[in-house]
């Protein structure tokens, strides 16, 4: 491929959705297209604004917890493998409200309660707080939700 087909690809691609340089430089290692070249389309997509790295990790962040109902640290580890730089996300996670986690987890928790089964009310607990730390969410918030889901 020439470097104007990779270019005309990569922007079509980032056209019709945010992206991150990670994708697209492992798209080209795909496609084995030398380094040089990958470093020269990676740098004209970020001065055209093609990719953006906050407006992808905003986008990314966002859809994460609304769509998949993950919690922030499982987010900040996806985040963390696509290369992201702390400094870029740690920003908006922390416009994300506590409140808001616990709405996504109270629901997941409501759900997961009817296809565990357990001996005791210890386990039941222990299952469900392990099913939210997996899902992302802190130990703190998960206590919080499952008292609350007991309370009921």
């Amino acid at each position: 491929m020439t470097k104007e087909q990779i270019l005309a690809k990569l922007t079509a691609s980032c056209a019709r959705a945010e992206h991150c340089l990670d994708d697209m430089r492992k798209k080209m290692e795909r496609w084995q297209v030398e380094e040089d070249i990958q470093q020269e389309v990676l740098r004209y997509l970020v001065k055209e604004k093609f990719i953006d790295e906050s407006r992808y990790a905003r986008y990314f962040i966002n859809d994460k917890i609304k769509y998949n109902r993950w919690g922030r640290r499982k987010v900040e580890q996806a985040l963390y493998f696509k290369h992201i730089p702390r400094e870029v996300y740690q920003p908006i996670l922390d416009e994300v409200a506590d409140d808001d986690y616990e709405e996504i987890l109270l629901p997941l928790l409501q759900t997961k309660v009817k296809s565990i089964k357990y001996n005791s009310d210890y386990e039941k607990r222990m299952k469900l707080i392990r099913f939210a730390m997996q899902r992302g969410f802190s130990y703190s918030q998960a206590e919080t939700c499952v008292s609350k889901l007991q309370e009921k």
